[in-house]
């Protein structure tokens, strides 16, 4: 038995795992869509993500439950891009991006350019870089829980931060 199990809440139950999918679920396919997996491989993806949270349960923390999720999803993602990259995928930033429904015209198309532009420069991003930088700056998690969610020291965490940042600058002005 693990540490992390030895202070999990979770016994492993099917009720567990629903439990984590309801509270998560959206994260999950959020961040793998950010970490470049094609949206025709999103459910399969997410699908994958919540069989190892099946397997894993027990290991789930009690606190950063996010933290966990992502180390999780993280090497989901690499092996979808690995298998999209082998089947010629459509890459993410060429897809269009899913519109509010509440959101008139002009709005939505506003958005979804948007979304478009961010997922090209992430894209270009390297891996590293790419993931910090979805964890702090649109999922707005800590140093130390990304640190820990993809196992890092939380200064690494802050020098691949300031590098992306500044990447992802330089290239959103070249798009404006």
């Amino acid at each position: 038995m693990t540490a992390a199990a030895a202070t999990s809440p979770h016994t492993g139950t099917k009720a567990d795992v629903t439990q984590l999918y309801d509270e998560h679920v959206d994260f999950v396919w959020r961040n793998l869509r950010r970490l470049g997996v094609v949206p025709g491989s999103l459910d399969d993806a997410t699908q994958d993500v919540f069989l190892v949270v099946h397997r894993r349960i027990a290991d789930a923390p009690v606190e950063n439950v996010r933290s966990w999720l992502f180390g999780i999803l993280r090497r989901v993602a690499a092996d979808h891009r690995r298998r999209g990259r082998r089947k010629g995928a459509v890459p993410l930033a060429d897809v269009g991006e899913p519109v509010a429904s509440d959101a008139g015209p002009e709005r939505g198309a506003a958005r979804a350019e948007a979304a478009r532009m961010m997922h090209a420069i992430l894209e270009k991003l390297d891996d590293d870089k790419r993931e910090v930088f979805v964890l702090a700056e649109l999922e707005q998690m800590t140093a130390p829980e990304i640190a820990e969610a993809i196992g890092v020291p939380v200064n690494t965490v802050y020098s691949r931060l300031r590098v992306a940042r500044a990447e992802f600058e330089k290239r959103a002005e070249k798009v404006r």
